[in-house]
């Protein structure tokens, strides 16, 4: 009997997935561990894995997007008639659909585990005329690389970074290629939306209108962080970021005040016993927000480790969903465009989000003198459903502490 594949739900936040290519033709033979087509999620970009042995007999959706549990392909003996059962399938489903357009949760735990199809994230992907991964192309867009002129060693011969940073090693210098978009006065640009955009504006436009946010700002004195910094990486082992520092600073008290670690769920509160920070990475086409977990029990350059390996791959979309799932607090950085304050909108499930500012020299007044100082504002954004306006002043009480005397974080 043939076997019906369908879009697999790739992610917890995931409700229609992009086909970007397929990496096999119908009449292919495909087999367990084949790589079917390259599919986008809200958050990455994925490989489609068949578990099945057979002929590629029917292809859905050539490109574009199709909802969870929609029919993209079929996998049967070669020349075995699927016909009747394709459409009793799309029949169930059109009717299933009209009957309840919202899967319950049930639904979607049943289609996340369905053993149909596996995915991994996808640095490589191909086209009917040239096989490129996105990657590559854009690097070699950037680069002003012809991709004609260069030999693929991914699986396939698939043109990978690689093999578009080899070629640019070989070539003679040529002048840089800007990367900017010129729009002429008076023309417009349409760009198409992303499934990552598209999940990013609804998700955040549920949180912003759904969570009654308020903001709690607070300064903080680094100078005594700046020289810890400073020791630390003049050691000559693993260095540290300021980031790294708040990081630290906010997970010990997260432990401290456990209600900021908390989430709402509609009829109860869920105060979460583990201590996962996501940090919001800025990728392309909008954030990404990988987690580092246990942080409260991870030195500060573990965790810094661990941030720059996630920040690297979110920017080549290959973080995997489990890496970006499971945050209880979330941590906004935007001092390193030299941004003073700002508030950032909560990252869902989380009940807060800090948003962190620049380190700023001023003038500031110590010992009844005014002095240079070195100063850094934070801002938490706070679900009033769950954290009231003392509480979430008491944390921010305990990360300047932390921050200002950085001694705290190791006792």
């Amino acid at each position: 009997m043939a076997e019906i594949i369908k879009m697999p739900r790739l992610s917890d936040t995931m409700e229609e997935g992009n086909i970007i290519s397929w990496l096999k033709n119908v009449g292919d033979k495909v087999s367990p561990g084949d790589i079917l087509a390259e599919v986008e999620t809200d958050k990455a970009t994925m490989d489609l894995e068949s578990f099945h042995e057979g002929v590629l007999l029917y292809i859905g959706v050539e490109e574009g997007t199709v909802p969870v549990d929609g029919v993209i392909a079929v996998i049967g003996a070669e020349g075995e008639d699927y016909k009747a059962q394709l459409e009793a399938e799309q029949a169930g489903s059109d009717s299933a659909g009209s009957a309840d357009d919202a899967p319950t949760e049930e639904a979607k735990s049943e289609s996340a585990s369905a053993p149909e199809t596996t995915a991994t994230p996808a640095p490589e992907a191909s086209d009917s005329r040239i096989k490129a991964s996105p990657l590559a192309k854009k690097i070699a867009a950037d680069k002003g690389i012809s991709l004609d002129s260069i030999s693929g060693t991914g699986e396939g011969g698939r043109i990978i970074k690689r093999d578009v940073e080899s070629a640019e090693a070989s070539a003679p210098s040529a002048a840089p290629v800007s990367t900017q978009t010129y729009i002429a006065s008076g023309e417009s640009q349409e760009i198409k939306v992303s499934q990552m955009r598209k999940v990013i504006a609804k998700r955040l436009s549920e949180s912003k209108f759904g969570a009654p946010h308020f903001y709690l700002t607070i300064e903080c004195d680094m100078e005594r962080a700046m020289e810890a910094r400073k020791a630390v990486n003049n050691l000559g082992g693993a260095k540290i970021s300021f980031n790294d520092i708040v990081i630290k600073a906010c997970a010990i008290a997260l432990r401290k005040h456990p209600m900021i670690n908390s989430s709402w769920q509609g009829d109860k509160i869920i105060v979460n016993g583990d201590v996962n920070i996501g940090v919001a990475v800025a990728v392309e086409e909008g954030l990404l927000v990988p987690v580092v977990r246990h942080a409260d029990q991870k030195p500060m350059s573990v965790i810094g480790a661990e941030v720059r390996e996630y920040a690297g791959r979110a920017k080549e979309k290959r973080l995997k969903p489990e890496e970006m799932s499971g945050n209880s607090f979330t941590i906004s950085n935007l001092g390193m465009f030299g941004i003073d304050e700002f508030t950032a909108i909560i990252n869902p499930p989380d009940s807060c989000i800090l948003a962190v500012g620049t380190i700023v020299e001023k003038p500031v007044v110590k010992n009844g003198q005014i002095v240079v100082g070195h100063t850094m504002k934070v801002t938490l954004s706070c679900d009033h459903r769950v954290v009231d306006g003392a509480k979430g002043a008491e944390f921010l009480q305990t990360v300047k502490a932390n921050l200002e005397n950085p001694l705290h974080m190791l006792v």
